[in-house]
C-alpha cells in the first residue's frame, strides 16, 4: 500500500478547534494535555506546537520521572510526584523494549512480554493513582478552568482525570486495544472487512483468515483486561458508582485519528472522528528539475 500520505499543518488541531472554537474567548482557549510517554508524545507535540502559534495555551502533566516529555518554550510542563527514581524507570522501560530484540521460542517469549507489559500497566496505573489522589494539584486544575482536555487513550489517566474534573476530552489516538475505539463511538465495526490489528489480514478475506481476524480478540482480552480494568475501578472509586471501560472512552467529544486511508485499511467512521495521519512526517521538498 501506498505510504507517506502528508498532512499540512493548519489540519493538526482541527479537532481540537472545533471545541475551542465554540467559546468566546477561542482566541486563547486553556488546553490540559496528559500524553502518553514515548513515540505518541514526539506525535502529539507537533499538534502542540500548532495550538500554540494560533494563540492558544496548552498544560502539559506528567510524572517527574518520564522517557521523552521534557519543557519546551510552546507548553508549560506541571509535573507530579511518582514513587520511583529515574534509575527504576529506566529500568522497566529498557527491559520492555529490549524484548523486541530477542530470539527465542513462541511461548517463552509471549510469558515474559506478558510479564513485561503488567509491570509497565502497573507502573501506569500507579501515576495515575498518584495523580488522582494529589489534592492540591486537582484543586489547582479545577481553579484554572480549562477548555479541554487532550489524551491518548492507550492509557486511559487522562479519560479519567477529564471526567473527573467535568472537562471535554478529545483523544489523539493510533490503535487502541480490543477495539475500544470502535466502543466508545459506537462505529461499526464489520470482522468481515475490517482487519483487526496484528493478523496481517488484508481488507480483502478468506473464509478461515476471516474466522481469524473474528477471534483474535479473543487472544488478546488477557491484555485489555490487564492495561483497562484497573482505571475502570479507580473510576468507580472515584465516582462511587459503577464506571466501565466502555463509560471511560465514550466520554470523548471529538477523536483525532492519527491515521488515513493510504497508509491504512478503510473502515467506517463517526461524525466526531477526525483524520490527521501523517502530522508527524517531515514537510516534503519540492523535486527539482
Amino acid at each position: 500500500m501506498a505510504r507517506g500520505l502528508q498532512v499540512p499543518l493548519p489540519r493538526l488541531a482541527t479537532g481540537l478547534l472545533l471545541l475551542l472554537s465554540v467559546q468566546t474567548w477561542a482566541e486563547s482557549g486553556k488546553v490540559l494535555v496528559v500524553p502518553t510517554d514515548g513515540s505518541p508524545w514526539l506525535s502529539m507535540r507537533e499538534a502542540l506546537r500548532e495550538l500554540h502559534a494560533r494563540g492558544h495555551q496548552a498544560v502539559v502533566l506528567t510524572p517527574e520521572v518520564n522517557m521523552h516529555i521534557k519543557e519546551e518554550k510552546f507548553f508549560t510542563l506541571t509535573a507530579y510526584a511518582v514513587p520511583w527514581t529515574q534509575k527504576e524507570f529506566d529500568r522497566v522501560t529498557l527491559g520492555y523494549t529490549q524484548g523486541f530484540f530477542e530470539t527465542e521460542h513462541l511461548l517463552k517469549r509471549y510469558s515474559r512480554s506478558m510479564a513485561i507489559m503488567n509491570n509497565v500497566s502497573l507502573a501506569l496505573h500507579r501515576c495515575c493513582v498518584e495523580l488522582l489522589h494529589n489534592e492540591a494539584l486537582i484543586r489547582h486544575l479545577n481553579a484554572t478552568s480549562f477548555d479541554v482536555v487532550l489524551t491518548d487513550p492507550v492509557n486511559l489517566c487522562g479519560a479519567v482525570l477529564a471526567k473527573y474534573l467535568s472537562i471535554p476530552a478529545v483523544f489523539f489516538w493510533r490503535y487502541i486495544p480490543c477495539d475500544l475505539d470502535f466502543k466508545g463511538t459506537q462505529c461499526p465495526n464489520p470482522s468481515s472487512y475490517i482487519p483487526k490489528l496484528l493478523t496481517t489480514n488484508s481488507d480483502h478475506m478468506t473464509f478461515l483468515q476471516r474466522v481469524k481476524n473474528m477471534l483474535y480478540p479473543l487472544a488478546l482480552s488477557y491484555i485489555c483486561h490487564t492495561f483497562s480494568a484497573p482505571y475502570a475501578s479507580l473510576a468507580s472509586e472515584l465516582f462511587q458508582r459503577e464506571v466501565s471501560v466502555v463509560d471511560l472512552v465514550s466520554y470523548a467529544s471529538v477523536w483525532l485519528f492519527r491515521g488515513d486511508f493510504v497508509m491504512d485499511y478503510p473502515r467506517p467512521i463517526m461524525p466526531n472522528m477526525v483524520f490527521i495521519g501523517g502530522i508527524n512526517c517531515a514537510n516534503g521538498k519540492p523535486l527539482s528539475q
